[in-house]
């Protein structure tokens, strides 16, 4: 039974290895409602940066980083240049109403596309919340991984390496480190996912 088991954990692995996106390469299209049901497609952001930030309201460091305005600060960063944010929650149990809730409370601006089939995520291969992707203005992905290097929210300066992604983007630089290791909760994907 063991055996069968770890076969099983194996192909369980490489299938969600061989779903994630890979930097370098074009970003897997989407089509998405956000909480309030308007589409959103990857292809109708060409010509701008796309950060991509997975969510989940429930997960203590989503709430970490939204109560010291991480994203918002973020993003605010890149004011005058066309950078779009995209906040994806591929919760299972997640709905279009608690994302408008939760985004009243917050009282952030950018949408909140609701992938609660989860077959949005298992194609950019997000593990945590937040996970964080940059896809340039061709389309491609750049950057995967972390917000920064503060897991535990510890530092006083830590890196946030969405800003210097979009930072190198916008220089017409290569982005470095190009990976991160994400942190947080895992994604609360449903049992079909």
């Amino acid at each position: 039974m063991s055996h069968v088991r770890l076969l099983l954990a194996a192909s369980l692995s490489l299938t969600t290895a061989t779903l994630a996106a890979d930097v370098g390469q074009p970003a897997p299209a989407f089509s998405l409602r956000d909480e309030v049901g308007t589409p959103h497609t990857l292809a109708q952001y060409r010509g701008k940066i796309v950060v991509l930030e997975w969510t989940n309201p429930e997960c203590p460091f989503v709430q970490r980083h939204y109560a010291g305005k991480t994203m918002q600060r973020t993003l605010a960063s890149f004011s005058g240049k066309k950078v779009v944010w995209l906040a994806v929650d591929s919760t299972s149990h997640n709905t279009p109403a608690k994302s408008k809730s939760w985004k009243a409370e917050q009282g952030f601006s950018y949408p909140v596309l609701q992938d609660a089939s989860g077959e949005v995520g298992l194609a950019y291969g997000a593990k945590t919340t937040p996970h964080m992707f940059v896809i340039d203005d061709k389309g491609v992905l750049r950057y995967a991984g972390g917000i920064d290097d503060d897991p535990r929210g510890r530092s006083t300066a830590p890196t946030n390496f969405v800003e210097k992604a979009v930072g190198a983007l916008v220089a017409g630089q290569p982005v470095s480190p190009s990976t991160s290791d994400p942190y947080g909760c895992s994604v609360k994907y449903g049992k079909s996912s």
